[in-house]
């Protein structure tokens, strides 16, 4: 073999971890190049992207809704994007138990009617509401009822106190929370917790799997499962946790 191949040969052969590496990297790039449209083209799964109502749900929608939770600004905003109509209650409360975010809205569209009407959960609540009906309740009413479901029956969301039993303050103390206590068919059907939620039926059923399905998208989720003081409802709130963690139960 002419000895100026083998010098080129052994070139080529200590050039090739190099080479290795140059593949990996130009690998990585791509991936990453990849990754980073596909968070582009499916922005409920990341963490820096708006937030949206019309979004589907992702991996991120949790940590979103917590964060409008810390910005009356960019929740509002988020409601006007999605021309939703509402009404803008006055703050109330100071301290640990102000609540700048209470709102109500104006139609259905989003969120059921509610009775009483004047519960005005906080933005970020009202937000996580319109998620959960429309990707939770309402899937769930037709597939138990093949109907859909037109009130929430509420025990109000504003409510400056401390969690029963506890030294922490309630979420109910800015509005950032709401007790869910019945939902009503179209049908005028009522399914309420306290008397169906132990039942070995379909609406029983309905209200078991309401509750299995909203874990995640709620930092907070309490049903009668829990204690015999969630007998009646089910407690939602956005509060906010270090790392994100989420209960429910």
């Amino acid at each position: 073999m002419p000895e100026r191949l083998l010098r080129h040969l052994g070139r080529v052969k200590s050039l090739r971890p190099y080479l290795i590496w140059f593949g990996i990297a130009v690998l990585l790039a791509l991936a990453a190049i990849g990754a980073m449209q596909w968070l582009r083209d499916h922005p409920e799964h990341d963490p820096t992207a708006r937030f949206e109502l019309a979004q589907p749900r992702g991996w991120a929608t949790h940590a979103k809704l917590v964060a409008l939770a810390g910005d009356d600004s960019a929740c509002f905003a988020a409601f006007d994007r999605a021309k939703a109509g509402y009404l803008r209650r006055p703050a109330i409360g100071n301290g640990v138990c102000r609540a700048s975010q209470r709102m109500i809205l104006t139609g259905d569209a989003f969120v059921p009617t509610m009775h009483p009407a004047n519960a005005a959960p906080g933005c970020a609540m009202t937000a996580g509401l319109a998620l959960w009906n429309r990707d939770v309740v309402q899937p769930l009413a037709r597939e138990y009822f093949g109907q859909k479901v037109v009130a929430l029956e509420n025990l109000g969301s504003y409510n400056c106190r401390k969690i029963a039993g506890k030294q922490a303050q309630s979420e109910h103390s800015t509005a950032n929370a709401i007790d869910i206590s019945a939902f009503v068919l179209a049908d005028g059907t009522r399914i309420s917790l306290l008397n169906d939620w132990g039942d070995a039926d379909a609406r029983s059923e309905f209200l078991h799997a309401v509750r299995d399905r909203s874990c995640g998208l709620f930092s907070t989720l309490l049903s009668p499962d829990h204690n015999a003081a969630h007998a009646n409802h089910f407690h939602l709130d956005m509060a906010v946790r270090t790392a994100g963690w989420t209960v429910c139960r």
